[in-house]
């Protein structure tokens, strides 16, 4: 089955062509493309038959989809042309959970759910509606972020809210959901014995997942993907009740939101950047407020991570993922300082040389706790998910 898998954000478009059966499956082509709508967009390809970039002005996502499916015939890709489905990493559902097919229910419940995921349910829907009008006749499916954290106890669900306001929709979702399945079907092929792991998914979005025996127990996300772990540039957890304050100096509800969903994080808090190379060149250089966005970033870690020790009674692996985790070795060596109370022992060589873009073992051979660094896969889950769908209907 020849799939492709669409990663969206706001402005960006990412994707990997898949051709794949039960057993086995194969990279045919991977794309992407940033600055959608905002002009003088950047655009790759990479595939066996060659590569091809540039630039271009993309008003919307539909443009980004057509520019990709036009250079992927140039390049000789030409499953691209007989594209049996299309899979997506969706992110809010609200009420549905796993993947399905999109139609004009799911589509309307991804709309009520919008304000709750502001930089991904709207490019979502945009971009369902943009393949359905240019490949009317394959189908599609949203695979919800969500459907990884229904295993999570009630109780760790809901707020402390009145009982009602959580058939509204107000609890705690958790998010990632594509990211945490790859790592925990990846860590019981590596190592079958590590039935208790916390994945620390670091990246532009970041949280902190507990997963017992490949099912999710915790995770630091809410309501939305605002909440958890500060972001790149969302805020994080915030107590709602200071917008009280910040009211009566003057913000508008509009600027605090706006504030709080792109300009929080490592940008608010360091006042460099939401990347997080940038924020630590700054700190390098004696910026006091970058140097406090860095280790506030992982103090927030570590509250989670010394939380999730306590769900799961121990940890058996602590891995880490995302474009942070994988290649900040100081970032991580931070996180897991004076944890000799677990056994946990780092190998300072293998944490310093460990490739970001490959898997390693970075904890000590005497250590009770494997550390590692695993790069996800998140199409490759979405892909599956999508395959299973659409041969099962």
């Amino acid at each position: 089955m020849i799939v492709l898998v669409a990663n969206l954000g706001s402005t960006s478009f990412k994707y990997k062509l898949f051709d794949l059966d039960a057993q086995s499956q194969q990279v045919l082509a991977r794309g992407d493309a940033d600055r959608i709508g905002l002009g003088d967009s950047r655009w790759s390809i990479t595939a066996p038959q060659g590569e091809g970039s540039g630039k271009r002005d993309l008003a919307d996502h539909g443009q980004a989809i057509d520019l990709h499916l036009e250079q992927l015939g140039k390049l000789g890709v030409e499953q691209a042309s007989r594209l049996e489905a299309i899979g997506f990493k969706a992110v809010h559902g609200g009420p549905i959970s796993g993947a399905v097919r999109v139609d004009d229910e799911v589509i309307a419940v991804m709309e009520r759910f919008a304000d709750l995921a502001p930089a991904h349910n709207p490019p979502y829907i945009a971009a369902m509606r943009s393949f359905h009008e240019k490949l009317p006749g394959v189908p599609q499916v949203a695979a919800f972020e969500t459907a990884f954290h229904q295993s999570i106890p009630l109780a760790r669900q809901v707020y402390g809210t009145p009982y009602e306001w959580i058939d509204m929709g107000v609890r705690r979702y958790g998010f990632h959901g594509a990211s945490n399945t790859y790592i925990a079907r990846r860590m019981k092929q590596i190592d079958p014995d590590s039935g208790r792991i916390i994945n620390l998914h670091l990246g532009g979005s970041s949280s902190v997942c507990a997963i017992r025996d490949g099912k999710s127990c915790a995770n630091s996300f809410g309501t939305t993907a605002q909440s958890g772990l500060f972001h790149a540039s969302r805020v994080g957890d915030f107590d709602a009740f200071a917008m009280l304050m910040l009211q009566k100096h003057g913000l508008s509800q509009q600027d605090i939101f706006r504030k709080l969903a792109s300009g929080g994080g490592l940008a608010g808090l360091s006042g460099v950047s939401p990347d997080m190379r940038l924020v630590k060149q700054a700190a390098a250089q004696g910026n006091a407020h970058a140097q406090l966005a860095i280790d506030a970033f992982i103090e927030a870690i570590r509250h989670y991570l010394g939380a999730y020790l306590v769900v799961l009674g121990g940890v058996d692996a602590i891995t880490f993922t995302g474009g942070i985790g994988q290649h900040d070795w100081q970032l991580r060596q931070a996180v897991l300082a004076d944890l000799d109370f677990l056994g946990l022992q780092l190998d300072q060589k293998k944490n310093e040389s460990a490739p970001g873009n490959g898997e390693s073992c970075i904890s000590g051979s005497d250590s009770n706790v494997n550390v590692w660094v695993l790069p996800t896969d998140e199409e490759l889950v979405v892909a599956r998910q999508t395959f299973e769908v659409i041969t099962n209907n």
